[in-house]
């Protein structure tokens, strides 16, 4: 959004400068991304003077070039070549002296030098209106009368008008920020509450007086979708271009004018935050306005001449015989607007439903300036007052007279919002106090009228052009974004209790897997539920389908995470890690739905250095992420070997019957599939299963082990087909309470060992939290533990 600093200051007097405004509108949440300079003449006529063209000969060596001898009132007559037609002797001329700058349309510049032309000097240049800025007239110079005063400068003749324009990052909730009088206000209530110079001039409108008499009526369809309509009849109105000063305030922000009723309405719009809407009362048959709906499939034409077919759920302005005049809020007409014919009008001003709004607007992609407003919310109550405002202007500029009552349909009164606020709340979240006096102040610098003060706090009125207003906490941001949050104190010291963390529902269980798996460089991705497959078996097929690439609900979420992989591959982006969390479906006796967390990854498991061994990922890599998540739960589970077409080798994780977990390395025909030349490791949780047999209750404190802990390593010969999960949930078993911890450190299979066998080497860590561990109680453990190993399964030790 565009705010214009002069336009600004028509509301505030500051006399701060553009940098300063820059930096409080930042901090009171009206973010300046960046400030332009405006002209409303580029360059602003700086070094034009005008000059008296004293002789004119033709260029010796060019036939249509003249070599003129101009008088700009200096010490010295300049030469310059000039390639005008009608330049002549005599004539008073506006020259660019040397050093000049000149714009041409695009703002594009060039600058006047000191130069030879075939052969002959040239010392400035004698411009054409277009050359200045002026017009589009390149016919010839521009010669001016004798008003004109040798040697002055030119821009001492016009109109010059500077302005610089800030550029607002406006967030969709401050509709009350829509408009150079609603930035103005909230500009006051930060300089007003902080001693800092500051004059704002709150509108006030007088009633009309009341004269004459008109036939027109207004009949509203629907007071919810408009709760407040108004009407205002002007005539005797002269259509023609605007003041200079009119022109230059819409020029400044980007709009170009067009007409005194349109320029006003849209200094209403961007002045006041509320759109307006100008009919030719000539137009309107029946004399008689009627907002509704037209049935779907009515055509109507818009202003910028296109023919667009209704969809029966715009709001739409109609005449007395139902013809469609208006898109309600988004768009005119192209049969019923101003034009320079008209001499009498009905000027609109409204409240429309906001979703109704935006509604019409997206179905026709239309974005206008009045729909950006009026689907965000405009001040209901204001409505009246900015109507009037603008009769008066056109009044004033158009020569307009307004007749008879304003017409008005508003029948049910919107009222402040009221809101108990507590002090104790505002210190709570602030971590500080603010004196109760300046909250008063704050508030009162933002319209927010005190109704009664109670114990601990207010209770408050809410003026309706803050629609976003309207709960304690909302008050509270108000106040701190007026207070300053660059006043806020920083603690040194922070204490907090440690709380559990409150994982009771699905949602709340994928957010936090989703958040450690980003914070170990993971990549979440979403894929379409749409799509082939190879294998139609179960598979759930749509009816209709869009396309045949698109005819079935995906099976598994290993195909789009592959689709990923190779899109990244083969734009030479191979290390990668991705997660998804989506839906899988299948149709067996009945249609099945489960949701999965599933993530991928392959290509080296960290970044590229000197300092580290290039490391490929791996199954165990995959393993430890899966392990991390689970472990999250408290879940205890057994793995077994899984049998999947989509694995080359893998792991199933079950836990009281149910499958917590798959991964595995992928199949090198899912790779092929996929067009994906490395090796791929892939896992997939299932959540629903996790989320039912978590443990709920799993936050517990436990003291730093006083005692060190006690490591003892065994090397078992095992037969080949024992594997270490066998051999970690014997270990648990020993019903010693030392053992806390089994790990398997290295695995040998080769030379020097009999056939069909290998070796495990395994550390087991031993504690006593009450005191140092004796050497006979670790015998005893690790006795133990190497009987029920031979026991079980006829291990040797090494």
């Amino acid at each position: 959004m565009k705010i214009s600093n002069n336009w600004l200051k028509d509301f505030i007097s500051t006399d701060l400068n553009t940098d300063k405004i820059s930096e409080y509108l930042t901090d009171i949440g009206l973010e300046v991304e960046g400030v332009e300079k405006f002209e409303n003449i580029k360059g602003s006529l700086e070094g034009i003077v005008v000059g008296k063209v004293l002789t004119c000969e033709k260029h010796p060596n060019a036939d249509k070039l003249n070599i003129t001898s101009v008088d700009v009132g200096g010490p010295e007559i300049l030469q310059i070549v000039c390639g005008a037609p009608n330049v002549a002797a005599g004539q008073t001329v506006p020259v660019a002296v040397v050093g000049t700058k000149l714009y041409d349309k695009s703002g594009n510049s060039f600058e006047i030098k000191k130069a030879k032309i075939r052969g002959e000097v040239s010392e400035g240049m004698i411009c054409a209106e277009d050359e200045l800025g002026l017009s589009d007239d390149h016919g010839g110079i521009m010669i001016l009368n004798e008003d004109y005063k040798k040697g002055e400068l030119f821009s001492k003749y016009f109109d010059i008008s500077k302005d610089e324009v800030y550029e607002i990052g406006l967030t969709p909730n401050r509709t009350d920020a829509m408009s150079h009088y609603g930035v103005a206000r909230d500009l006051n209530a930060f300089l007003s509450s902080n001693q800092l110079k500051s004059d704002f001039q709150k509108l006030v409108v007088e009633e009309p007086t009341i004269s004459g008499s008109h036939d027109f009526h207004i009949e509203v369809e629907n007071a919810e979708l408009v709760p407040r309509y108004l009407g205002a009849v002007i005539e005797n109105i002269k259509i023609s271009e605007s003041p200079n000063w009119l022109k230059d305030r819409l020029k400044a922000i980007g709009l170009n004018p067009i007409n005194n009723v349109v320029d006003i309405t849209n200094y209403i719009l961007h002045g006041f935050g509320q759109p307006l809407h100008a009919f030719d009362a000539a137009k309107i048959k029946g004399n008689k306005i009627i907002v509704g709906s037209l049935k779907e499939g009515t055509k109507f034409s818009t202003l910028d001449g296109i023919e667009r077919t209704l969809n029966g759920v715009e709001i739409m302005i109609k005449d007395g015989d139902q013809n469609p005049m208006c898109i309600a809020g988004v768009f005119g007409g192209a049969n019923s607007g101003v034009s320079p014919e008209t001499t009498k009008i009905v000027l609109e001003s409204a409240y429309f439903n906001p979703v109704a709004i935006r509604k019409a607007a997206k179905s026709h992609g239309l974005n206008t300036d009045a729909s950006f407003r009026f689907e965000r919310g405009v001040d209901i109550n204001k409505a009246r007052k900015a109507l009037l405002v603008a009769v008066k202007m056109i009044e004033e500029i158009a020569g307009g007279k307004l007749v008879g009552e304003i017409l008005e349909s508003y029948p049910k009164k919107i009222e402040n919002s009221y809101v108990v606020f507590r002090y104790s709340k505002l210190d709570q979240i602030l971590g500080m106090k603010i004196h109760r006096e300046k909250v008063k102040t704050i508030l009162k610098s933002l319209e927010i009228e005190v109704l009664n003060e109670i114990n601990d706090g207010l209770e408050l009125s809410i003026p309706t052009y803050r629609a976003d207003v309207t709960r304690e906490i909302d008050v509270i941001e108000d106040i701190l974004r007026i207070y300053g949050y660059n006043k806020i104190n920083v603690p040194e010291k922070f204490s907090f209790s440690p709380v559990a963390l409150n994982l009771d529902d699905q949602d709340a269980l994928e957010n936090s897997w989703a958040r450690t798996l980003q914070s170990q460089g993971f990549n979440e991705v979403m894929n379409n539920s749409l799509r082939s497959v190879k294998d139609e078996t179960n598979a759930v097929k749509l009816l209709n389908p869009l396309s045949g690439d698109l005819a079935f609900m995906r099976k598994s979420l290993l195909e789009g995470l592959l689709e990923n992989a190779a899109y990244n591959i083969n734009r030479k982006n191979a290390d990668l890690k991705f997660f998804e969390l989506g839906k899988i479906y299948h149709k067996k006796e009945k249609y099945e739905e489960r949701k999965q967390l599933a993530f991928l990854v392959t290509g080296r498991n960290h970044a590229e250095n000197w300092t580290l061994p290039k490391s490929a990922t791996n199954f165990y890599y995959l393993k430890s992420y899966v392990t991390l998540l689970l472990d999250k739960l408290k879940l205890t589970y057994q793995e077994l070997p899984l049998d999947d077409p989509r694995f080359s080798e893998g792991l199933e994780l079950i836990s009281e019957g149910k499958t917590l977990a798959r991964l595995g390395k992928v199949s090198v025909e899912n790779l092929k599939d996929s067009d994906v030349n490395q090796e791929v490791f892939y896992a997939e949780i299932e959540l629903e299963n996790c989320e039912h047999l978590r443990v709920k209750d799993n936050f517990k404190f436990i003291d730093i082990p006083k005692f060190n802990k006690i490591r003892r390593d065994l090397a078992l010969l095992l037969d080949k087909q024992i594997s270490y999960a066998e051999l970690h949930t014997l270990a648990k078993k020993n019903p010693s309470k030392f053992l806390k911890n089994i790990n398997l450190f290295d695995v040998y299979e080769g030379q020097n060992l009999p056939e069909g066998k290998k070796s495990y080497a395994l550390s087991f860590e031993l504690l006593n939290e009450e005191k140092t561990l004796e050497e006979k109680d670790i015998s005893e453990v690790m006795n133990a533990l190497i009987n029920s190993f031979k026991k079980e399964f006829n291990a040797e030790l090494r």
